[in-house]
């Protein structure tokens, strides 16, 4: 093997694990952080059909059942449905009355969205850039087949 062909060889091989390693985890982890984005809107979503249910069937008391964890369920009793504990983050949860929570929903999901939009762009510039380093290991490898003389004008 003519040393030409060995630093081609030994391009390659960075290229690859630069996209193996580097690149392609990058993607992996803004692809999970959009899934999770997504998963809050969709609770969000879910807690403002919720509210709106509430807010027509036009009932001060609700019975409903509660998840506790692995799908272990109770049954609970609300007396006074008018006011909700909603998460706002970090573990902090705020009492807001039906149309309150129903505002800040809707922010919060605007915010999530512009979120996820960010996310999309992101890996989409990851994305590009795999495609970048694929064309060039597919040129360095193109060089190999070349006669030695030529691969040094373009080195």
């Amino acid at each position: 093997m003519t040393p030409g062909k060995a630093n081609i060889d030994k391009k390659v091989l960075q290229y690859e694990t630069f996209i193996n390693e580097v690149l392609k985890r990058d993607l992996q982890k803004v692809l999970e952080q959009r899934d999770e984005v997504y998963e809050k809107i969709a609770q969000y979503l879910q807690l403002k059909n919720t509210i709106e249910s509430l807010q027509e069937a036009g009932s001060k008391e609700l019975k409903t059942e509660v998840d506790l964890g692995c799908n272990f369920y109770v049954q609970a009793h609300v007396p006074d449905s008018s006011t909700i504990f909603v998460a706002v983050g970090y573990g902090f949860f705020v009492e807001f009355t039906l149309p309150e929570a129903l505002k800040f929903i809707e922010k919060k999901t605007n915010q999530l969205t512009k979120y996820t939009e960010a996310l999309t762009k992101d890996s989409a510039k990851i994305k590009a850039n795999i495609r970048l380093v694929l064309e060039g290991l597919r040129e360095l490898q193109g060089l190999k087949d070349l006669p030695e003389d030529k691969r040094r004008e373009v080195f």
